[in-house]
């Protein structure tokens, strides 16, 4: 995950309606007016700038009556160590954006960041979101855009050529994987090529794993389970051992793009992925995007079929900005419908928005249509590593021989638990 932040590049907002008042909030050392109005400087790294997203801060600049100053920076470790550096020295932006997660818990939110928990607004912000942006039950970020959700996408002509429903029990996929492959037909693809890809079925059962273990990643990380001996953990592994049949023979040589294009023209019926891959559909293939549809990875309960969610970077206010009051108002104008429909004009969303309420843009991608009732229903949890900061290194490696038959789930998950075992003492986690 790249870490957002500032340096390099200043654009200052342009074309604003004028407007008379506006309030003068209170200015720090150093002064933070213009022309009577206040300054508010927003940071963030050069790979989530958007037209778009200037073109809401715009508006909210109009509307709320501040000069907007956007500190646009490089990301990764490099912007994150830039910005540890400011937060030092207390030369911070009023806004920032930065990672939700584990992740934000080294800039020591309370003592850096306003908390945003009580604010009547923060009630539209989904469970899902907030859990990624609390730290000791305080939640202290909104979203930045769209969540990315990792289900499996599947061909919906392939669907509709042999009569299948949209599976809602492991049991029931299975079978539809079956019919597939009775067709003659590649009913799931791996692209193991990109090692990375293995590790979507084992990592979108999240959701299930949670719903048999609410306190799953907190007991995980303090080191109280094992994935080997918990046995909704150790099912995760298990489902990509039983799917390993079904795979195109060539997976091990297949890229991440090659799977893309296998799903969009029908060569393969199913891909556990992440949904940023519409997007990668949509550039390359877009005459089938419309042919692309979703599901959350199914466990064993019917009436309890969810989705594991990817959560977006957060937005964060400065706990010494001399705009707090005001600051907080841009973020509710952000996270509104009108706010949010200025930002989809021009960027598709790769999945619902953590926002309740929120109407999609009526021009979404059909699959992204297809998440919201999980979202409505409250039917998604957070990837595990927006909930602990244990991801051990070689688990694409380990996916990727369990889903060729190579390595048997016990002992992969045992595997992988000494591997994660190796990054907790490198952390210093407690109980480890």
């Amino acid at each position: 995950m790249k870490t957002k932040i500032l340096i390099v590049l200043l654009i200052l907002a342009v074309g604003l309606a004028a407007y008379a008042g506006g309030g003068s909030q209170g200015s720090s050392s150093g002064g933070t007016k213009s022309a009577g109005k206040p300054v508010v400087k927003i940071s963030l790294d050069k790979d989530n700038y958007s037209t778009s997203l200037e073109a809401v801060l715009n508006v909210a600049a109009a509307k709320l009556g501040f000069e907007l100053q956007m500190e646009i920076g490089v990301g990764g470790s490099e912007g994150s160590n830039m910005f540890k550096t400011q937060l030092a020295t207390g030369d911070v932006p009023d806004i920032f954006l930065y990672n939700t997660g584990s992740l934000f818990h080294v800039l020591n939110p309370e003592q850096n960041m306003v908390d945003l928990t009580d604010e009547p607004w923060m009630a539209r912000v989904t469970d899902s979101f907030k859990i990624a942006a609390s730290s000791k039950g305080r939640v202290y970020a909104v979203p930045f855009g769209s969540t990315t959700v990792g289900a499996w996408l599947y061909n919906k002509r392939i669907y509709r050529e042999l009569g299948l429903q949209v599976p809602h029990t492991w049991k029931d996929l299975l079978s539809n994987l079956d019919k597939i492959q009775a067709a003659g037909k590649t009913a799931l693809i791996g692209a193991y090529k990109d090692t990375w890809t293995s590790q979507l079925i084992v990592l979108a059962d999240e959701y299930n794993v949670k719903a048999a273990l609410p306190n799953y990643p907190a007991d995980y990380t303090a080191n109280k389970v094992k994935i080997a001996t918990t046995p909704a953990a150790l099912r995760s592994f298990e489902k990509l051992w039983e799917t390993r049949k079904y795979l195109n023979k060539d997976m091990l040589a297949t890229t991440y793009d090659q799977g893309a294009e296998m799903l969009a023209t029908g060569q393969g019926a199913h891909w556990p992925m992440t949904t940023m891959a519409l997007n990668t559909i949509q550039v390359n293939y877009p005459e089938y995007i419309n042919d692309i549809g979703v599901f959350g990875q199914p466990g064993d309960d019917p009436n309890n079929h969810g989705l594991t969610v990817w959560i977006s970077h957060g937005w964060y206010i400065y706990k010494n900005s001399p705009h707090v009051e005001l600051c907080k108002k841009i973020l509710e104008f952000y996270i509104s419908q009108e706010g949010i429909d200025i930002y989809s004009s021009k960027i598709k969303p790769e999945g619902p928005y953590s926002v309740k309420g929120i109407k999609l843009p009526a021009d979404s991608y059909p699959a992204v249509l297809e998440m919201q009732p999980y979202f409505d229903a409250g039917k998604t949890a957070p990837a595990l590593e927006f909930e602990s900061p244990l991801k051990g290194p070689n688990l694409e490696q380990i996916c990727v021989e369990v889903g060729t038959g190579i390595t048997e789930p016990r002992a992969a998950a045992a595997t992988y638990d000494a591997d994660v075992q190796k990054q907790a003492i490198q952390l210093n986690l407690p109980g480890w």
